[in-house]
């Protein structure tokens, strides 16, 4: 289906029939990018770690709605053979892995002289190494069907030389550089690889781990004046996982409300 007859059918799914992964499925971007997918047609693999069970109520809620199904994989974002056997597991299943979005990461607010070696070495395991190790897995299936999309949530902080966020900064600018080199190298078996990078955003992690002066010191250098909402984030993930998107890769898309 081209662009005109996507418009013209309001009916269109974005990614009808399409399976895709999804890391830390129930945090604050990740359960928004549950429901916009799900929403759109995609059966959902929510890799969890120790997945609650109002979350995963909450996940039989959205399968129902949409009529797609939604399947809790465990996973340790710190422990490779925990991730290996989840892929495994999906693999098992012969169903064709269409998409990877590496969501799930952890993160860390000190300067330099503040961090400890081993939050460096926690850093750069759960925002580079396990994202990496699963697109290793995936795009050997990938490779074999000659198609998929891989989206990486990097940050805004792995861009900008910003004080204050040493190892998740450089965490998250690895994986920038991961994304494009992904992309390089396999965009000649059709296979996209591109990055969303958001700036503060109201979830545990961005805005709610610090105070409201913090906040303010924060978006008073957006165009925008405030801190993204988690589904503003999940927007631009849903565009780059579909076909909408199907002349990019190697992108890094800024979603920080025009941040100077």
């Amino acid at each position: 289906m081209n662009f005109m007859e996507m418009q013209i059918n309001w009916r269109y799914l974005m990614l009808k029939g399409k399976n895709a992964i999804i890391t830390g499925a129930s945090g604050g971007i990740g359960i928004e990018i549950v429901k916009q997918f799900a929403a759109n047609g995609c059966n959902i693999w929510a890799f969890e770690h120790n997945a609650k069970t109002e979350i995963i109520q909450e996940f039989e809620r959205i399968a129902e709605l949409n009529k797609v199904w939604i399947k809790v994989i465990e996973f340790d974002l710190f422990n490779l053979a925990s991730i290996k056997a989840g892929i495994k597991e999906v693999i098992s299943e012969k169903k064709n892995i269409d998409i990877l979005v590496n969501n799930a990461g952890i993160s860390s607010q000190r300067t330099l002289m503040m961090t400890p070696t081993d939050e460096m070495q926690q850093m750069m395991n759960a925002n580079f190494v396990a994202p990496s190790y699963l697109m290793q897995l995936v795009l050997r299936s990938m490779v074999k069907s000659k198609s998929g999309v891989i989206v990486n949530n990097t940050s805004r902080s792995g861009i900008e030389d910003r004080s204050g966020v040493y190892a998740y900064g450089a965490s998250k600018a690895a994986l920038i550089w991961a994304t494009k080199a992904v992309a390089r190298e396999f965009a000649y078996y059709n296979i996209r690889v591109n990055g969303v990078a958001p700036g503060l955003t109201e979830t545990k992690m961005g805005s709610f781990s610090r105070n409201e002066e913090e906040i303010n010191r924060y978006v008073i250098a957006n165009d925008i004046k405030r801190p993204a909402k988690p589904c503003e984030i999940a927007s631009v993930i849903l565009f780059l996982a579909s076909d909408m998107s199907s002349y990019m890769t190697g992108q890094i898309i800024s979603v920080d409300g025009g941040r100077n």
